[in-house]
């Protein structure tokens, strides 16, 4: 059960106290002191694109794996957008939760002969200020999700840090619990690190992501659709 400081992203995070936060249980976090969270919250204006000075890779940005999502949003049925966002994924520093994710973008037919996959699934959660939470295509809440491992498979690194918005990191019941759900980042989200494994960015389209941020609420919950209606990795 999240406290009042934190909010969990089943499938969930924990964040930061601020009377507004916590992701629970794919994203689950200690909560910082107040002070570090309105700091993260000063990060400078995100730039879309590629940032190759924010890190060193092994292999350079063109030959990095591509994934997106064709997303429909609005703030109502009757009022909707289609828009592309794309990412880069590293699958230099974590290839097998890179791998995952591109899977599940393109469809993956598990042990069972059923079809995994985002397309179809929504946003179940989003909290400005923090974070876009989806990839629950099987419950849509929060509860579910499924790897093209297994239910779940282990934390394969914390290398990358939470140090800037359009992150895209692992959602999570806890350490080594990572099955489908993921979130991505709008402000800078330090107290993740060690907890959430990050694989990848917003390359393109992170106007799409600042607008569904506007969909969420503190509590959570999408006000309008966010939905994902086509995705592939290449």
């Amino acid at each position: 059960m999240a406290t009042m400081f934190t909010r969990s992203l089943r499938g969930s995070l924990t964040t930061p106290p601020s009377a507004f936060r916590s992701v629970s249980s794919f994203i689950s976090t200690s909560s910082p002191a107040t002070s570090a969270f309105a700091s993260s919250l000063r990060h400078p204006t995100f730039s879309p694109g590629f940032n190759c000075s924010s890190r060193a890779f092994s292999q350079s940005s063109a030959i990095m794996s591509t994934a997106w999502f064709d997303i429909e949003y609005g703030p109502n049925a009757g009022s909707t957008k289609t828009g592309r966002v794309e990412f880069k994924l590293y699958d230099d520093v974590v290839p097998r939760t890179a791998k995952n994710f591109a899977e599940l973008c393109k469809g993956f037919t598990d042990e069972t002969g059923k079809l995994l996959t985002y397309k179809g699934s929504s946003f179940h959660r989003v909290i400005p200020q923090f974070m876009l939470q989806g990839g629950d295509f099987t419950r849509g809440n929060g509860t579910g999700g499924k790897s093209i491992y297994g239910e779940k498979f282990a934390d394969e690194n914390f290398k990358i840090r939470h140090e800037r918005p359009g992150l895209l990191s692992m959602a999570n019941a806890g350490p080594n619990t990572n099955g489908s759900q993921f979130f991505i980042t709008t402000v800078t989200t330090s107290w993740l690190d060690g907890k959430h494994v990050v694989f990848g960015e917003v390359v393109k389209g992170y106007d799409i992501v600042e607008a569904i941020e506007k969909l969420g609420t503190s509590s959570g919950s999408v006000k309008g659709v966010a939905k994902i209606v086509d995705s592939g990795a290449a």
